[in-house]
């Protein structure tokens, strides 16, 4: 199955290639009655170098990935040569590795860049001769921070995905066994304490580390930032004293009685068995996700109504 990021990424492409490919392939024709000839290459090069949005560097190379021109680069905002890269051999960069396809024009998967190491995409134009003979590739550099934004921005995706953790740990899970850490002495009113916190006092992400008795949560005051609890503040109730009340917010995914019902769940998920246990849990109010790691280290992210339904996957709980 395909990642829902993948899908994002293939679609901002393809904008991206319809922005590019023309300017480029004119560029590639001014370029080819020039071609053999390292100064006359250069010049069209910097002439016709504006004409392509965003770009980094242009440059010519042959089907072998040796430059036979140099890099035209920005300099104070003006296109300048660079002649030190002329002759360098591209043929292992990673889009000198991808099939060029048949109608001509290559925009790269996305690569670190030597020069800066930054996420950066090359576009490669083959340039054709007269009698449409094919003489080499018009490169073209992009840097990621340059390039247009997305026209929406990517959404995690709600249903159920499951993510394998550390081999050696899942080889050894039924050689340990779970000993109460200071929070499973006192659990009930630790998630008595979340409850709050999640649904009057502005907290809108919390995550729960079983094991070593402590939560790191955000709040919709000041979302960019987080603050720990340990044991001391998650065994006092006084703690809700220290954040303000606040309605809780119309645009949560999860609705507020239900809070109560996912800290039960996840308390029993805890102290369901003795070697295979929580160890870790977050709830985002936004989106509606709930997260689980396990002593295994696996990890699975659902979105709270398949977490608390009956075809729940973790009913071994006894829910």
């Amino acid at each position: 199955m395909t990642s829902p990021w993948k899908d994002s990424i293939y679609l901002q492409r393809e904008q991206l290639a319809q922005i590019l490919k023309e300017p480029l392939a004119r560029l590639a024709r001014r370029c080819a009655p020039a071609w053999g000839d390292h100064e006359a290459l250069n010049a069209a090069l910097l002439e016709g170098f504006a004409a392509i949005p965003h770009c980094n560097y242009l440059y010519c190379l042959g089907f072998d990935g040796v430059q036979i021109c140099d890099n035209i680069g920005l300099e104070d905002g003006e296109p300048v040569l660079m002649p030190e890269h002329f002759g360098r051999d591209r043929s292992q960069r990673p889009y000198m590795n991808e099939a060029v396809p048949a109608w001509g024009f290559l925009l790269s998967d996305a690569y670190i860049s030597l020069m800066k190491q930054r996420p950066s995409l090359t576009a490669l134009q083959i340039v054709r001769g007269e009698n449409g003979a094919a003489l080499g590739y018009l490169g073209a550099d992009f840097d990621l921070r340059n390039l247009p934004a997305a026209a929406a921005t990517y959404e995690e995706p709600g249903h159920w995905r499951q993510i394998r953790g550390d081999p050696s740990i899942r080889g050894n899970v039924f050689a340990q066994c779970r000993i109460d850490s200071p929070m499973d002495q006192n659990l009930e009113k630790a998630l008595a304490i979340l409850e709050e916190l999640l649904t009057h006092r502005g907290v809108f992400q919390c995550q729960i580390h079983f094991s070593s008795s402590q939560a790191t949560i955000w709040t919709v005051q000041d979302p960019y930032r987080y603050r720990i609890l340990d044991q001391d503040a998650l065994s006092d109730p006084d703690i809700c004293l220290v954040y303000p009340q606040q309605p809780y917010p119309v645009a949560a995914l999860i609705p507020e009685a239900d809070i109560a019902r996912i800290l039960a769940h996840l308390r029993s998920l805890r102290m369901a068995d003795e070697n295979i246990y929580l160890r870790m849990s977050s709830i985002n109010l936004f989106n509606g996700m709930v997260s689980l790691t396990f002593s295994c280290d696996g990890s699975h992210y659902l979105r709270y109504d398949e977490f608390l339904g009956s075809n729940s996957p973790f009913e071994f709980a006894g829910m």
